[in-house]
């Protein structure tokens, strides 16, 4: 199927390619979340009529991630979670709990966009996660875990 592209998509493409893409992923997901559109000649016509329109909205989205960008780089979070003696967590920390931990720091974080490097973190101590904020920006946050008083 091909799709021509109304916003960035990581690993895909920029807005206004054309890409070649499995049938199901633009069904499903990138033509109902409009962040495509089928590659038809009316399509076509109507995307460049809209193109200068999609860039002016693609660059305030990039203005803003890079405000919420630099407001979390000044962040240092602390999770306290239950403990043993031994420094092992009871459960684990994922991403939802990192991503509430920073909207409570006062940024509001999804959890879809933590990353953590090796799925869970399952042990006390200091940790860098990447928040991805837009496609195009990665902050590496600084997270420290401390066994629950």
């Amino acid at each position: 199927m091909e799709v021509i592209l109304l916003e960035k998509i990581a690993n895909l493409g920029n807005l206004g390619d054309k890409v070649n893409i499995k049938a199901g992923y633009g069904r499903n997901y990138l033509i109902p979340q409009g962040k495509a559109a089928p590659a038809t000649a009316s399509k076509i016509a109507e995307f460049e009529v809209r193109r200068a329109e999609l860039e002016k909205a693609a660059a305030a989205k990039l203005a803003a991630a890079q405000v919420r960008a630099d407001a979390l780089s000044k962040l240092a979070i602390v999770i306290a979670h239950k403990a043993g003696d031994e420094g092992r967590l009871f459960g684990s920390i994922g991403t939802h709990n990192i991503a509430d931990a920073i909207t409570a720091a006062g940024i509001e974080v999804g959890k879809h966009e933590v990353r953590l490097p090796h799925g869970t973190i399952r042990h006390i101590g200091d940790f860098n996660i990447d928040v991805t904020v837009h496609s195009d920006i990665v902050v590496t946050l600084a997270i420290k875990v401390v066994p629950e008083a």
